[in-house]
């Protein structure tokens, strides 16, 4: 009987072959998770921008104009300021819904309906404003009382 002492050159391909297998396994892993990263963070900074509309005149008609014009009313680092004056968006604005709260006031009668001194009933208006930056997009819901 001969004695073994090392390993075959077929035992050492088929580590070999394993140990390549897994790395190129970790590395497509690491890609993944890198392009998601930076996806996710994509999204935030664009809903960042979006949340300018809110509180904001902006965002209630079709327009398109530089960020910074969403923050006039702040105390801004002119950095942050030079960055939004560099982010050209436009805004789109969707009514979706109208609701009128004189349906739903049952005390109400003809002859007050008819009536020109009454107050008249509270509408509402839902709708959506659509940020289009150059690169992404995002959304946020109105409620708006015309």
């Amino acid at each position: 009987m001969s004695k073994r002492e090392g390993f075959t050159l077929i035992e050492v391909m088929v580590a070999v072959m394993i140990i390549s297998v897994v790395v190129a396994a970790l590395l497509q892993l690491q890609s993944n998770n890198t392009n998601t990263f930076v996806r996710l963070k994509k999204m935030q900074q664009t809903l960042q921008y979006a949340s300018l509309l809110q509180g904001s005149k902006y965002g209630l008609e079709n327009d398109s104009l530089t960020l910074d014009r969403t923050v006039e009313r702040f105390d801004l680092d002119d950095d942050l300021r030079r960055e939004l004056k560099d982010i050209h968006a436009k805004v789109i604005y969707q009514k979706l819904d109208t609701i009128d709260t004189k349906g739903f006031d049952d005390t109400v009668t003809d002859e007050q309906t008819q009536s020109e001194d009454e107050a008249s009933p509270l509408v509402i208006e839902i709708g959506r404003t659509v940020l289009q930056l150059p690169d992404s997009s995002a959304s946020v819901m109105r409620i708006r009382i015309p």
